[in-house]
């Protein structure tokens, strides 16, 4: 039953005015990520994988932590002279962060840890030696502030000191030593109040004593009441000496941690796998959005031509293996190439013999892979089919069929002998023979490259060669260089009945086809349609329908 074609079902567009460049098609969008799916998941798994080698290669680290209380407010008696010494001045804010980094506390924490037993070597060296380093430039690494003081409560609130080190221990000792250091801080200064008090009271109580030794009468007994009253307040500050408190006091010590912190190597791994995951979806949608190649047949339609088929990419195992004319008639390419045929045919069924040429945008798109296939898939229709290689420069056409087929048969196409390849048999197309590639498909192949194809194809009578050859073909295939490489399929295609542009998914880029097709209406070559090469399975938005022969 001979191929049909319903025009009400395949219409040539017409080229959009205005596209709508400014919308992202989420759909394309998923399909770029889709593609890019499995080196994303292999890099994420990659780096996960790393970070938890990393993680657990590095030595555990243990927190231990003690806590102060601060009352930063001030006695409002004023009854005695003495109220209020023995607390110290209230905290400015921000008093606590600059003393945990001077000599004053850090440094006093140093001396403690050198002379502690309580840490073992070479631990205790090591934080002596990170200490020093925070000291030097006064930061806090070993050790963490966290201040619970706000600024509406006056100062009040608690201050917690987290130290880490490598074993439990040396964790606890270092949390309780700066506690430690920060309270015998707070003290010193309130027992800096109480000494310069004492001094003045001291100096005072010379002065009366001096004055007692010349006076007399009621004066004496004056001086002598106040030196009472001195000696009074001199015995309440001895007393206060070891009553004085500072704004800071205990809250908690530090308690010997049971787990270490860090590091955390299934955390570090999934964060890891979690960003890596998280920038390569965006490096693809990133580069989905950028990418200004052929992706979708909508992109061909914004280019005023119809899509004549999409056809799926071949592994390259298959094409090794048997050839790309049998790997090509694998399911989804004998369908793919079904299409095709059925589509150029309805476009050209007004012609007898139609000469068809197949071209491409650039080198390495498939276009002579797919001739091969396309004819094999006429002569499979019981059409024979002509196959003219005029890729003067790198015609693959013979290399493509030896492939196949290793036998040569060559038959005669016309007249008696004559030459065996395109550059030949354009000098003499009266006499040319053709290899028999399979039934129903001839071959002319190329010949060596030259590098004067444009000079040869102007002397050829292109025309008259076509019209002698075609007559003994229901459909013959020209192969041609790429149209923004040479300017022969330009010549070639004046000589044809139609031209198919051949371009590679995700890869010809949009300006490159567009250029193409620009030249070609430029020099008023018929452009029958685009053909979609080397589309990825999951790309082919029909490629899902499965329509397998029934089993009984």
């Amino acid at each position: 039953m001979p191929d049909t074609y319903d025009e009400s079902r395949y219409r040539a567009p017409q080229k959009r005015e205005h596209p709508e460049e400014d919308e992202i098609d989420l759909g394309v969008v998923w399909q770029g990520v889709k593609r890019r799916l499995p080196v994303i998941l292999l890099s994420s798994l990659a780096l996960g994988t790393g970070a938890y080698l990393w993680s657990r290669s590095q030595p555990s680290i243990y927190e231990a932590s003690a806590s102060v209380l601060s009352t930063n407010t001030q006695t409002q008696e004023t009854g005695n002279l003495l109220n209020g010494l023995g607390r110290a001045a209230p905290l400015p804010d921000g008093v606590i962060e600059q003393v945990m980094v001077s000599p004053l506390v850090l440094g006093e924490v140093v001396k403690q840890l050198q002379a502690s037993s309580a840490v073992q070597e070479p631990e205790r060296s090591r934080l002596v030696a990170a200490l020093q380093e925070d000291l030097r430039l006064q930061s806090m690494r070993a050790i963490t502030l966290v201040s619970n003081v706000q600024a509406y409560s006056g100062g009040n609130g608690t201050y917690t000191f987290k130290a880490r080190a490598r074993t439990p221990q040396a964790a606890q000792v270092l949390a309780d030593l700066i506690s430690q250091a920060l309270l015998d801080w707070d003290r010193s200064r309130a027992r800096e109040g109480l000494r310069r008090a004492q001094a003045g009271f001291e100096a005072q109580l010379t002065q009366v004593e001096q004055q007692l030794q010349g006076s007399s009468g009621q004066e004496r007994q004056v001086l002598s009441n106040r030196q009472a009253s001195i000696q009074s307040n001199l015995i309440q500050i001895s007393l206060l000496q070891d009553s004085i408190t500072g704004v800071l006091s205990p809250l908690t010590s530090a308690v010997q941690p049971g787990a270490p912190v860090s590091p955390r190597p299934l955390r570090n791994a999934l964060i890891a796998i979690a960003l890596a995951l998280l920038l390569g979806v965006l490096y693809s949608v990133l580069r989905t959005l950028l990418d200004r190649t052929v992706r979708s047949e909508d992109d061909v339609l914004n280019l005023g031509l119809p899509v004549l088929a999409s056809v799926p990419r071949i592994r390259k195992r298959d094409v090794l293996l048997s050839g790309i004319v049998r790997a090509g008639r694998s399911a989804g390419l004998y369908e793919s190439v079904g299409f095709l045929r059925v589509n150029l045919l309805g476009t050209v069924s007004h012609i007898r013999h139609p000469v068809i040429m197949i071209t491409s945008t650039a080198p390495e798109e498939g276009k002579s892979s797919l001739t091969a296939t396309l004819a094999d898939g006429f002569a499979s229709s019981d059409q024979r089919v002509l196959i003219v290689d005029l890729d003067l420069r790198r015609g693959t056409q013979g290399e493509v069929w030896k492939k196949y087929d290793q036998a040569t048969n060559w038959v005669q196409l016309v007249g008696e002998g004559g030459g065996r390849n395109t550059q030949d048999a354009l000098m003499d197309p009266q006499n040319v023979q053709v290899l028999r590639a399979e039934d129903n498909v001839d071959v002319l192949p190329a010949g060596p490259g030259i590098t004067g194809s444009l000079q040869l194809l102007n002397r050829a009578n292109l025309s008259a060669a076509l019209t002698l050859w075609k007559d003994h073909y229901d459909v013959v295939l020209i192969d041609t260089a790429p149209l923004l490489a040479l300017a022969d399929g330009l010549v070639i295609g004046k000589h044809v009945d139609g031209v198919v542009m051949v371009v590679e998914a995700n890869k010809t880029p949009l300006p490159a086809a567009a250029a193409a097709i620009s030249r070609a209406r430029q020099n008023n070559l018929n452009m029958l349609g685009v053909v979609i090469n080397k589309v990825a399975a999951s790309e082919q938005r029909y490629s899902g329908y499965s329509y397998n022969p029934r089993q009984e």
